[in-house]
């Protein structure tokens, strides 16, 4: 499937925002680490939610930027808990971007975030197994 021909996933992104000349540096480009974070944000809440409480990244795997983004994008994020250790949890994202006046999305990164849960003593602590979709 060429790049031009992929679709972004059927479910509901887990962050959407417009970027915004603040997300720049100062040649007008979109800092990258303002899309890590951002998809970082969503890992964080597909950990929680599963967790049922705090959970940490420990590590980001696999990250490569395919497109720029540019102020007035849209980026969406999208995602999905893929599998679940005794205290740890891998989370796949992508984010994709659309712009302004268009339907077409296009991919822009994707990466695997690994969470750890851990208790109010920063302790890690058990995560419960994955449900069948």
């Amino acid at each position: 499937m060429h790049a031009a021909d992929e679709l972004p996933p059927e479910e509901s992104p887990a962050v959407r925002v417009i970027a915004m000349p603040a997300d720049t540096n100062p040649y007008g480009d979109i800092f990258g680490g303002w899309l890590m974070s951002l998809m970082d944000s969503a890992a964080g809440s597909v950990a929680a939610r599963h967790s049922k409480g705090r959970a940490v990244t420990i590590a980001v795997e696999g990250m490569t930027f395919l497109r720029p983004v540019v102020v007035g994008d849209e980026v969406s994020v999208f995602a999905k808990l893929v599998s679940v250790g005794r205290t740890s949890m891998k989370i796949d994202v992508e984010a994709w971007r659309r712009t302004r006046h268009d339907d077409r999305s296009y991919r822009v990164t994707r990466a695997t975030f690994t969470f750890v849960a851990i208790g109010e003593d920063r302790q890690p602590r058990t995560v419960p197994p994955m449900t069948a979709a």
